[in-house]
Protein backbone atom coordinates (compact mmCIF):
# COMPACT_ATOMS: atom_id res chain seq x y z
CA UNK A 1 0.00 0.00 0.00
CA UNK A 2 1.48 3.66 -1.02
CA UNK A 3 1.95 5.88 2.29
CA UNK A 4 -0.49 9.00 1.68
CA UNK A 5 1.55 11.94 0.79
CA UNK A 6 1.63 14.75 3.52
CA UNK A 7 1.47 19.17 2.56
CA UNK A 8 1.64 21.41 4.92
CA UNK A 9 0.04 24.85 4.14
CA UNK A 10 2.51 28.20 4.90
CA UNK A 11 0.87 31.16 5.57
CA UNK A 12 3.36 33.84 6.58
CA UNK A 13 3.11 37.46 8.11
CA UNK A 14 2.14 39.10 4.67
CA UNK A 15 -0.60 35.89 3.89
CA UNK A 16 -2.61 36.81 7.18
CA UNK A 17 -2.72 40.43 5.66
CA UNK A 18 -3.42 39.83 2.15
CA UNK A 19 -6.48 37.38 3.30
CA UNK A 20 -7.83 40.98 4.77
CA UNK A 21 -10.30 39.33 7.43
CA UNK A 22 -13.27 41.04 7.78
CA UNK A 23 -14.53 41.51 11.65
CA UNK A 24 -17.44 39.37 11.06
CA UNK A 25 -14.99 36.42 9.89
CA UNK A 26 -12.78 37.10 12.56
CA UNK A 27 -15.50 37.07 15.67
CA UNK A 28 -17.48 34.49 13.86
CA UNK A 29 -14.79 32.16 13.62
CA UNK A 30 -13.51 32.35 17.36
CA UNK A 31 -17.37 32.62 18.80
CA UNK A 32 -17.42 28.93 17.21
CA UNK A 33 -14.16 27.37 18.94
CA UNK A 34 -16.30 29.13 22.49
CA UNK A 35 -19.53 27.70 21.22
CA UNK A 36 -17.67 24.36 20.51
CA UNK A 37 -15.45 24.55 24.31
CA UNK A 38 -19.07 25.52 25.92
CA UNK A 39 -20.41 22.13 24.46
CA UNK A 40 -17.09 20.31 26.00
CA UNK A 41 -15.84 19.12 22.55
CA UNK A 42 -12.21 20.47 22.86
CA UNK A 43 -9.33 19.50 24.68
CA UNK A 44 -6.92 21.76 25.86
CA UNK A 45 -4.17 21.93 28.31
CA UNK A 46 -3.19 24.24 30.52
CA UNK A 47 -0.46 27.25 28.88
CA UNK A 48 3.37 26.71 29.89
CA UNK A 49 6.02 28.86 29.43
CA UNK A 50 9.63 29.05 28.61
CA UNK A 51 11.67 31.86 30.46
CA UNK A 52 15.74 31.77 28.91
CA UNK A 53 18.25 32.66 31.27
CA UNK A 54 19.77 35.06 29.45
CA UNK A 55 19.06 38.50 30.62
CA UNK A 56 16.52 39.52 28.00
CA UNK A 57 13.06 40.80 29.42
CA UNK A 58 10.99 38.09 27.12
CA UNK A 59 9.86 34.37 27.49
CA UNK A 60 7.64 32.08 25.12
CA UNK A 61 4.07 31.10 25.93
CA UNK A 62 3.20 27.54 24.75
CA UNK A 63 -0.62 26.40 23.86
CA UNK A 64 -2.04 23.26 23.16
CA UNK A 65 -5.58 22.17 22.09
CA UNK A 66 -7.99 20.54 19.87
CA UNK A 67 -11.44 21.56 18.74
CA UNK A 68 -14.22 18.95 17.26
CA UNK A 69 -17.07 19.31 15.32
CA UNK A 70 -16.72 20.95 11.83
CA UNK A 71 -13.03 22.51 12.71
CA UNK A 72 -11.57 19.41 14.13
CA UNK A 73 -8.03 20.29 14.27
CA UNK A 74 -5.37 19.96 16.79
CA UNK A 75 -3.23 22.41 17.29
CA UNK A 76 0.29 24.28 18.93
CA UNK A 77 1.10 27.82 18.99
CA UNK A 78 4.58 28.99 20.49
CA UNK A 79 4.39 32.84 21.09
CA UNK A 80 7.76 34.59 21.62
CA UNK A 81 6.98 37.93 24.35
CA UNK A 82 9.52 40.01 24.42
CA UNK A 83 9.06 43.58 26.20
CA UNK A 84 11.75 45.67 24.77
CA UNK A 85 11.51 44.75 21.54
CA UNK A 86 10.78 48.19 20.29
CA UNK A 87 13.67 49.74 21.06
CA UNK A 88 15.02 47.79 17.73
CA UNK A 89 11.00 48.78 15.89
CA UNK A 90 10.44 44.93 15.91
CA UNK A 91 7.02 43.85 17.44
CA UNK A 92 6.73 42.66 20.75
CA UNK A 93 5.45 39.10 20.01
CA UNK A 94 6.68 36.38 16.77
CA UNK A 95 5.26 33.24 17.08
CA UNK A 96 3.92 30.05 15.36
CA UNK A 97 0.43 27.65 14.81
CA UNK A 98 0.77 24.38 13.95
CA UNK A 99 -2.19 22.60 13.26
CA UNK A 100 -2.58 19.07 12.42
CA UNK A 101 -5.04 16.31 11.66
CA UNK A 102 -6.36 14.25 15.02
CA UNK A 103 -7.38 11.51 12.64
CA UNK A 104 -3.62 10.30 12.08
CA UNK A 105 -1.27 12.94 13.61
CA UNK A 106 0.05 14.46 10.39
CA UNK A 107 0.72 18.06 10.12
CA UNK A 108 -1.35 20.41 7.94
CA UNK A 109 -0.71 23.77 8.51
CA UNK A 110 2.47 26.25 9.67
CA UNK A 111 0.57 29.86 10.09
CA UNK A 112 2.18 32.91 11.24
CA UNK A 113 0.87 33.42 15.00
CA UNK A 114 1.62 37.24 15.68
CA UNK A 115 -0.73 38.89 13.92
CA UNK A 116 -3.48 35.98 14.67
CA UNK A 117 -2.74 36.24 18.11
CA UNK A 118 -3.73 40.01 18.32
CA UNK A 119 -7.04 39.21 16.38
CA UNK A 120 -8.08 36.66 18.22
CA UNK A 121 -7.25 38.03 21.54
CA UNK A 122 -9.43 40.85 20.41
CA UNK A 123 -11.97 38.99 19.47
CA UNK A 124 -12.28 37.54 22.92
CA UNK A 125 -12.30 40.49 24.08
CA UNK A 126 -14.83 41.58 22.24
CA UNK A 127 -17.11 38.59 22.21
CA UNK A 128 -16.56 39.04 26.01
CA UNK A 129 -18.33 42.20 25.88
CA UNK A 130 -21.13 41.30 23.59
CA UNK A 131 -22.32 38.97 26.06
CA UNK A 132 -21.36 41.16 29.31
CA UNK A 133 -21.53 44.34 28.66
CA UNK A 134 -24.15 46.97 30.07
CA UNK A 135 -27.01 47.75 27.96
CA UNK A 136 -25.87 50.40 24.94
CA UNK A 137 -22.44 50.85 26.07
CA UNK A 138 -20.92 54.84 25.19
CA UNK A 139 -17.91 55.24 26.26
CA UNK A 140 -14.85 52.41 26.08
CA UNK A 141 -11.09 52.91 27.91
CA UNK A 142 -8.45 51.25 27.02
CA UNK A 143 -5.23 51.06 28.65
CA UNK A 144 -2.34 49.90 26.47
CA UNK A 145 -1.34 50.90 23.12
CA UNK A 146 0.43 48.33 21.49
CA UNK A 147 0.25 44.06 20.64
CA UNK A 148 -3.11 43.12 21.19
CA UNK A 149 -4.53 46.60 21.53
CA UNK A 150 -5.48 47.48 18.01
CA UNK A 151 -7.79 44.89 17.47
CA UNK A 152 -9.50 45.07 21.10
CA UNK A 153 -10.71 48.35 19.99
CA UNK A 154 -11.30 48.16 16.25
CA UNK A 155 -13.52 44.79 17.28
CA UNK A 156 -15.75 46.12 20.00
CA UNK A 157 -15.98 49.28 17.67
CA UNK A 158 -17.50 46.65 15.06
CA UNK A 159 -20.23 45.63 17.51
CA UNK A 160 -20.97 48.60 19.76
CA UNK A 161 -22.01 52.02 19.01
CA UNK A 162 -19.67 54.30 21.02
CA UNK A 163 -20.15 57.93 21.53
CA UNK A 164 -16.11 57.70 23.23
CA UNK A 165 -12.95 55.70 22.74
CA UNK A 166 -10.50 57.03 25.58
CA UNK A 167 -6.57 55.66 25.58
CA UNK A 168 -4.32 55.89 27.75
CA UNK A 169 -0.47 54.08 27.68
CA UNK A 170 2.52 55.15 29.45
CA UNK A 171 4.44 56.61 26.45
CA UNK A 172 2.91 59.50 25.19
CA UNK A 173 4.19 58.83 21.33
CA UNK A 174 2.58 55.66 21.49
CA UNK A 175 -0.71 56.11 22.48
CA UNK A 176 -0.96 59.23 20.40
CA UNK A 177 0.12 57.12 16.96
CA UNK A 178 -2.82 54.44 18.14
CA UNK A 179 -5.30 57.40 18.38
CA UNK A 180 -4.77 58.45 15.43
CA UNK A 181 -4.78 54.88 13.36
CA UNK A 182 -8.36 54.38 15.51
CA UNK A 183 -9.68 57.35 13.83
CA UNK A 184 -8.27 56.44 10.62
CA UNK A 185 -9.70 52.91 10.32
CA UNK A 186 -12.83 53.75 12.23
CA UNK A 187 -13.62 55.98 9.68
CA UNK A 188 -14.20 52.98 7.67
CA UNK A 189 -17.80 52.21 7.84
CA UNK A 190 -18.24 49.91 10.38
CA UNK A 191 -22.50 49.26 11.42
CA UNK A 192 -24.19 50.82 8.77
CA UNK A 193 -23.73 53.25 5.93
CA UNK A 194 -22.49 56.48 7.20
CA UNK A 195 -21.99 55.60 11.20
CA UNK A 196 -21.35 58.50 13.50
CA UNK A 197 -17.75 57.98 14.80
CA UNK A 198 -16.73 58.40 18.09
CA UNK A 199 -14.82 60.24 19.53
CA UNK A 200 -11.20 59.11 20.28
CA UNK A 201 -9.75 60.93 23.03
CA UNK A 202 -5.83 60.08 24.95
CA UNK A 203 -5.55 61.03 28.34
CA UNK A 204 -1.88 61.34 30.22
CA UNK A 205 -3.52 59.22 33.09
CA UNK A 206 -5.58 56.34 34.35
CA UNK A 207 -7.91 58.14 35.98
CA UNK A 208 -9.20 59.93 33.39
CA UNK A 209 -9.29 57.01 31.21
CA UNK A 210 -11.02 54.97 33.19
CA UNK A 211 -13.39 56.88 35.43
CA UNK A 212 -17.12 56.62 34.15
CA UNK A 213 -16.33 54.72 31.38
CA UNK A 214 -19.00 51.71 30.41
CA UNK A 215 -15.97 48.73 29.47
CA UNK A 216 -12.72 49.31 30.57
CA UNK A 217 -10.33 47.36 28.42
CA UNK A 218 -6.22 46.36 30.62
CA UNK A 219 -4.08 45.69 28.00
CA UNK A 220 -0.89 47.12 29.41
CA UNK A 221 2.87 45.33 29.69
CA UNK A 222 4.36 46.52 32.69
CA UNK A 223 7.66 44.22 33.95
CA UNK A 224 6.70 44.46 37.59
CA UNK A 225 3.23 44.18 39.03
CA UNK A 226 1.69 47.49 40.33
CA UNK A 227 -1.80 48.45 41.56
CA UNK A 228 -2.59 51.19 38.94
CA UNK A 229 -6.36 50.79 38.08
CA UNK A 230 -7.98 52.08 41.47
CA UNK A 231 -11.95 50.19 42.40
CA UNK A 232 -13.91 53.68 43.10
CA UNK A 233 -12.62 54.45 39.52
CA UNK A 234 -14.85 51.29 38.27
CA UNK A 235 -18.12 52.43 37.65
CA UNK A 236 -21.15 50.57 39.01
CA UNK A 237 -22.25 48.23 35.93
CA UNK A 238 -19.35 48.04 33.90
CA UNK A 239 -17.79 45.81 32.68
CA UNK A 240 -13.86 45.24 33.45
CA UNK A 241 -11.59 43.26 31.65
CA UNK A 242 -7.98 43.09 32.61
CA UNK A 243 -5.61 40.70 30.56
CA UNK A 244 -2.25 42.08 31.18
CA UNK A 245 0.86 40.19 31.72
CA UNK A 246 1.47 41.78 35.12
CA UNK A 247 -1.25 42.85 37.73
CA UNK A 248 -2.67 46.58 38.14
CA UNK A 249 -5.53 45.68 40.15
CA UNK A 250 -6.16 46.44 43.88
CA UNK A 251 -5.82 43.78 45.95
CA UNK A 252 -9.47 43.66 46.91
CA UNK A 253 -11.14 44.22 43.89
CA UNK A 254 -13.17 41.28 44.00
CA UNK A 255 -15.10 43.22 46.67
CA UNK A 256 -17.03 45.67 44.08
CA UNK A 257 -17.74 42.74 41.29
CA UNK A 258 -21.06 41.18 41.37
CA UNK A 259 -19.87 38.22 38.24
CA UNK A 260 -16.68 36.88 37.41
CA UNK A 261 -16.22 35.09 34.23
CA UNK A 262 -13.35 33.78 32.59
CA UNK A 263 -12.12 31.95 29.22
CA UNK A 264 -11.27 28.85 31.04
CA UNK A 265 -10.52 28.08 34.64
CA UNK A 266 -7.84 25.57 34.10
CA UNK A 267 -5.35 28.60 32.95
CA UNK A 268 -6.10 31.03 36.33
CA UNK A 269 -3.27 29.01 37.93
CA UNK A 270 -0.37 30.06 35.75
CA UNK A 271 2.49 32.17 36.45
CA UNK A 272 1.75 35.52 34.72
CA UNK A 273 -1.61 37.13 34.57
CA UNK A 274 -3.89 40.26 35.41
CA UNK A 275 -5.56 38.48 38.90
CA UNK A 276 -2.44 36.13 40.01
CA UNK A 277 -2.28 37.69 43.40
CA UNK A 278 -5.62 37.10 43.71
CA UNK A 279 -6.25 33.63 42.35
CA UNK A 280 -2.70 32.58 44.70
CA UNK A 281 -4.24 34.22 47.61
CA UNK A 282 -7.18 32.68 47.56
CA UNK A 283 -9.65 36.13 47.18
CA UNK A 284 -10.93 34.49 43.78
CA UNK A 285 -11.58 31.24 43.80
CA UNK A 286 -13.43 28.61 41.42
CA UNK A 287 -16.22 29.00 43.94
CA UNK A 288 -16.41 32.51 42.32
CA UNK A 289 -16.69 31.66 38.83
CA UNK A 290 -20.12 32.03 37.62
CA UNK A 291 -18.62 30.84 34.22
CA UNK A 292 -16.25 30.27 31.36
CA UNK A 293 -17.29 32.21 28.53
CA UNK A 294 -18.09 29.11 25.94
CA UNK A 295 -20.58 28.57 28.85
CA UNK A 296 -22.78 31.26 28.12
CA UNK A 297 -21.82 31.07 24.27
CA UNK A 298 -23.28 27.65 24.34
CA UNK A 299 -26.31 28.87 26.29
CA UNK A 300 -25.35 26.67 29.20
CA UNK A 301 -25.24 29.82 31.55
CA UNK A 302 -26.44 33.03 31.43
CA UNK A 303 -24.42 36.27 30.53
CA UNK A 304 -25.34 39.57 32.46
CA UNK A 305 -28.52 39.67 34.19
CA UNK A 306 -29.11 43.11 34.90
CA UNK A 307 -27.41 46.43 34.06
CA UNK A 308 -26.18 47.20 37.14
CA UNK A 309 -24.13 44.34 37.53
CA UNK A 310 -20.18 45.29 38.07
CA UNK A 311 -18.68 42.22 35.75
CA UNK A 312 -14.86 40.77 35.84
CA UNK A 313 -14.30 39.16 32.93
CA UNK A 314 -10.50 37.46 32.65
CA UNK A 315 -8.65 35.88 29.45
CA UNK A 316 -5.74 34.32 29.74
CA UNK A 317 -6.09 33.10 25.74
CA UNK A 318 -6.84 29.94 24.90
CA UNK A 319 -5.33 27.34 21.80
CA UNK A 320 -8.77 26.91 20.71
CA UNK A 321 -9.23 30.29 19.88
CA UNK A 322 -5.83 30.28 17.60
CA UNK A 323 -7.14 26.72 15.92
CA UNK A 324 -10.62 28.42 15.32
CA UNK A 325 -9.00 31.46 13.92
CA UNK A 326 -6.13 29.45 11.92
CA UNK A 327 -8.79 27.01 10.78
CA UNK A 328 -11.11 29.78 9.30
CA UNK A 329 -7.76 32.20 7.77
CA UNK A 330 -6.97 28.37 5.65
CA UNK A 331 -9.88 28.01 4.13
CA UNK A 332 -10.52 31.43 2.87
CA UNK A 333 -6.18 31.66 1.65
CA UNK A 334 -7.67 28.26 -0.31
CA UNK A 335 -10.29 29.98 -1.56
CA UNK A 336 -7.87 33.04 -2.62
CA UNK A 337 -4.76 30.93 -3.80
CA UNK A 338 -3.28 32.57 -1.27
CA UNK A 339 0.38 31.13 1.01
CA UNK A 340 2.37 28.27 0.22
CA UNK A 341 1.60 24.66 -0.03
CA UNK A 342 5.31 22.30 0.86
CA UNK A 343 5.29 18.59 0.73
CA UNK A 344 6.28 17.18 3.91
CA UNK A 345 5.97 13.39 3.79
Amino acid sequence: MTTPPVYIDFLNRFDVEALELTAGEILGAVEQGLRMQGLDQTSIEPRTHIEPDNGVDGHFNVLRGWIGGEINRAGTKVVGDFVDNYHENRPSEYGLLTLFDPANGAPMAVVDAAGLTDMRTGAITALGAKFLAPPQPKVLAHVGARGTAYWNVFLLASLFDFDEIRVHSKRVESREAFAERLKRDLATPLQGPEPELPRIVCTDNWQDCIEGADIVVEATRLKEPEPLLHNDWIKKGALLIPYGTMSVLQPDLPDIIDKFVMDDWGQAKGKFGALRHHIDSGKITDADLHAELGEIVAQKKPGRESADETILFWHRGLSLSDIALGHAMLGKARALDIGQRLRFY
